[in-house]
């Protein structure tokens, strides 16, 4: 079962990382999160489908920060690369996409990510506050 949605900027998907962390009762598979100029993109997927309370707690969260994304067709030949098992750095080469981590949620990832890319800037765009 997958979730995908669209994060305004880097808090939100942290929080989405704090929310998968306390719910290890989850059956996480993988978190992907990947950065666009005009934002995040997050997908969530799990090992089977959630329970129906899960399931409307998760999305609820989710509806809450973020909205669903409908990905244009080089993302989703990203997120299917990473999928079967590409590595992020061929995805990045291939799609041209900003993959800041794939596997189990890591805060540590996207902060990394965040610090590098002000740095690099000098300032701090709104998307990575």
């Amino acid at each position: 079962m997958n979730y995908l949605y669209s994060f305004a900027n880097a808090s939100l998907t942290l929080r989405v990382v704090e929310y998968l962390q306390q719910h290890r009762d989850l059956p996480l598979s993988f978190m992907t999160v990947i950065h666009q100029i005009n934002g995040w993109v997050v997908r969530v997927n799990f090992f089977r489908p959630l329970d129906i309370d899960q399931h409307g707690d998760f999305q609820a969260f989710l509806a809450e920060l973020g909205i669903p994304f409908e990905p244009n067709m080089r993302v989703q030949m990203a997120l299917w690369g990473l999928e079967t098992g590409q590595s992020p750095v061929e995805v990045m080469q291939r799609y041209q996409i900003a993959v800041v981590s794939h596997g189990s949620p890591d805060r540590l990832e996207i902060e990394a990510f965040r610090s590098q890319f002000v740095q690099g800037l000098g300032y701090c765009p709104e998307t990575l506050a």
